[in-house]
């Protein structure tokens, strides 16, 4: 910003609108002197300060693109296809999870380090998924925190991510109790209440709570089936409600028997 602030002052010096622009000031200040200095002070501090927030501006949505282009290095990287054979593109293709990960991980920590949120807290949270390859305890410890972030859709994410980092190792109560609270937001987000439910539900069955399972499943596809639009039209089925129904068949096939039949036009969304 010191670098930027330092430019700005050298390019001022040689402005030839600045200096158009205050010579004409000059001459009508002389000819209101004594009468109109003040006012036409007044506007010529308008103008600077209009001009110094176009500045500002064009500077913030060239660091917000500055920082959305580092975020977009990172995600690649920890997208990018893993082969144990040799790569026909070594430069884009890992070995091995664990080596992907550390490649994202750094790509992230330079986003921390230079860039301010949403990007910083964007990135932590890439960061902490990627851990969960190179140091799973650490991983787990910063989706904790991040749960709590005041940015709701991180939060939301981090605490998804924890809740299946804690469904896969077993921990199936406090697994239980992260999807319940994602399930209660009643806010449609990146990770939405009907998918929450739906893992909630298989939880409710590695558990062994059938009747919970069953009516969890149940929940979640009647209500996809009954809902229609704002002009009375079956919605399309996604795909959580679409797993939802699947699962509670094969569960409990006479709960399943009680749903509502499938609209022949609700299709499959996303």
């Amino acid at each position: 910003m010191a670098r930027y602030k330092k430019k700005r002052v050298r390019e001022l010096q040689h402005d030839r609108f600045r200096d158009t622009a205050l010579g004409v000031f000059d001459r009508l200040g002389n000819l209101l002197e004594g009468r109109g200095k003040a006012i036409l002070y007044g506007i010529a501090a308008v103008v600077l300060l209009a001009i110094l927030a176009g500045v500002g501006l064009t500077w913030s949505r060239r660091k917000a693109d500055e920082a959305r282009r580092a975020l977009g290095r990172g995600i690649a990287i920890a997208s990018a296809p893993v082969s144990s054979t040799s790569p026909l593109d070594p430069a884009s293709t890992y070995a091995n999870e664990q080596e992907r990960a550390q490649k994202a991980i750094e790509e992230f920590q330079k986003v921390v380090a230079k860039y301010g949120d949403p990007y910083r807290t964007e990135a932590r949270y890439f960061i902490a998924t990627s851990l969960m390859y190179v140091d799973r305890e650490k991983g787990i410890g910063e989706l904790a925190e991040l749960s709590n972030s005041s940015s709701s859709d991180i939060a939301t994410l981090s605490k998804f991510a924890l809740a299946q980092a804690k469904e896969a190792d077993g921990n199936y109560d406090e697994a239980a109790e992260l999807y319940s609270q994602i399930a209660s937001q009643n806010r449609v987000g990146i990770i939405t209440p009907e998918t929450a439910k739906l893992r909630l539900g298989m939880v409710y069955q590695k558990q062994g709570k059938k009747k919970e399972a069953a009516d969890t499943l149940f929940q979640i596809a009647d209500a996809a089936r009954k809902a229609r639009d704002t002009d009375g039209a079956t919605l399309p089925l996604s795909a959580a409600a679409r797993e939802a129904s699947q699962e509670l068949q094969k569960l409990d096939p006479d709960r399943f028997a009680q749903l509502p039949a499938e609209s022949p036009a609700a299709g499959l969304t996303f």
